[in-house]
């Protein structure tokens, strides 16, 4: 299957939350695919961000996509207000959910792509029943909760595995990476097989314009992907 374009998602978490209308803005200039709204309810993690009306009150400022990666206990009742809000793909935790494979059809039948996360430290068997259910498969390469944290090279082998897992099925799905991406890392990432990448702190620090880094991080992955 011929491989997609990498995309660029930037994780909203190291953004000023009291103008992040201006932020999304600025991330969608600098040329970022997608934003990624970090949901956390204080139970799956030990960290709290947003609800849906936050994200909703931030869908008019720009036009680029919206993703929410749910890091919360039992996402079912709530996941028609991520979409209402203005997410088109909502992923949910394959630790969190009881029943994944009735997760995923609600997802679907509220109109939304329907995405499944795996922690570090759950196998890739936890999918490999919902394949013809899933659009995204995300794979973290950190533990999840914080910002900020160091990448976990030993999931590459999970990447090329679901990459051969997605490649098998025949399915457009896209394998997502989040977690310490940065120029240093995307391109191992992209090694492995992933295609979709999410990085919050390499893109909203640095001594250079967001555009750069952006461009940086895109360059960096497009030179692994091309010597797949």
């Amino acid at each position: 299957m011929d491989r997609r374009s990498p995309t660029v998602v930037a994780s909203v978490l190291p953004a000023d939350f009291s103008d992040l209308g201006e932020e999304l803005r600025n991330v969608e200039k600098a040329g970022v695919d997608r934003v990624q709204w970090d949901v956390m309810d204080g139970r799956f993690v030990p960290n709290l961000t947003f609800g849906p009306d936050v994200i909703a009150a931030n869908r008019p400022h720009v036009a680029m996509g919206f993703e929410a990666h749910l890091m919360v206990d039992d996402p079912d009742p709530m996941l028609n207000r991520w979409v209402q809000a203005g997410c088109e793909i909502v992923i949910v935790h394959a630790e969190a959910t009881r029943h994944l494979h009735r997760t995923l059809c609600a997802i679907a039948d509220a109109g939304a792509r329907a995405g499944v996360a795996l922690n570090p430290s759950t196998p890739l068997e936890a999918v490999t029943n919902v394949v013809d259910l899933m659009d995204l498969l995300l794979v973290m390469t950190v533990s999840p909760g914080f910002g900020g944290q160091r990448y976990i090279a030993s999931m590459e082998t999970k990447i090329a595995a679901a990459r051969e897992l997605i490649d098998r099925s025949g399915r457009d799905i896209e394998l997502e990476v989040d977690g310490g991406i940065g120029v240093s890392t995307i391109g191992r990432a992209a090694a492995a097989g992933a295609d979709v990448f999410c990085a919050g702190s390499a893109l909203f620090t640095g001594p250079d314009t967001m555009a750069d880094r952006v461009t940086a991080l895109r360059d960096a992955a497009l030179g692994q992907e091309q010597n797949r």
